[in-house]
């Protein structure tokens, strides 16, 4: 059945909403967003203004769904690559697929992102979700028959780490870039769950 003119001028909108958010998101990731104005957003995009707010109705509401949308597309692409991984190495491949999905970001996006506080709170949020995901990887890699590592406490070690690396905390302590930060957070709770069986055996 053909699309009435409504129906599909619906969805050549939706359609443009979701170029322009991916659009605010490349932008965004490479240099932050307090800065700019709505007027600004639109020059640098090359579109109206009355397009960036088809995606929200205020500045702070447009980078509240940027942020959401980032966030909620990084946590699809990481569960796809979880799936492709078994036992212990699904908590290496979780936290190392974490790191990838960030690493397009820079310094003064993740500065922004903390210095404006509804951004703030849905890092929070996604980082508890992802600290109570490594609590369920962990009991996942468990070895039935003797007690395991406590996985409640990794989560809750793993989301301060978390935490550490995005706040570029743990790069000024170690030297280390988001990559190899959580590598060796992989490798630390991998070879403590290695430890924890072998201390078990026999």
């Amino acid at each position: 059945m053909p699309e009435s003119p409504r129906t599909s001028r619906a969805g050549r909108v939706a359609g443009r909403g979701d170029v322009v958010l991916d659009e605010l998101l490349e932008l965004f990731l490479a240099e932050g967003f307090l800065a700019f104005g709505v007027a600004e957003l639109a020059a640098r995009l090359r579109c109206s203004k009355s397009t960036l707010y088809a995606v929200a109705p205020s500045k702070e509401q447009i980078i509240v769904a940027v942020v959401r949308a980032w966030f909620r597309h990084s946590t699809a692409r990481i569960e796809q690559r979880l799936d492709a991984s078994r036992g212990a190495d699904r908590i290496a491949a979780y936290l190392e697929a974490i790191s990838d999905e960030l690493s397009p970001a820079t310094p003064a996006f993740f500065a922004d992102l903390d210095a404006f506080a509804p951004a703030r709170e849905i890092y929070r949020q996604n980082t508890h979700i992802a600290a109570g995901r490594v609590q369920q990887l962990v009991r996942e890699a468990h070895v039935e028959g003797g007690p395991g590592v406590d996985a409640t406490f990794v989560g809750v070690v793993a989301g301060q780490v978390m935490e550490s690396i995005q706040r570029g905390e743990l790069a000024a302590s170690t030297g280390l870039d988001d990559s190899a930060a959580y590598r060796a957070l992989a490798d630390l709770i991998v070879a403590g769950i290695a430890g924890r069986t072998e201390r078990k055996s026999p």
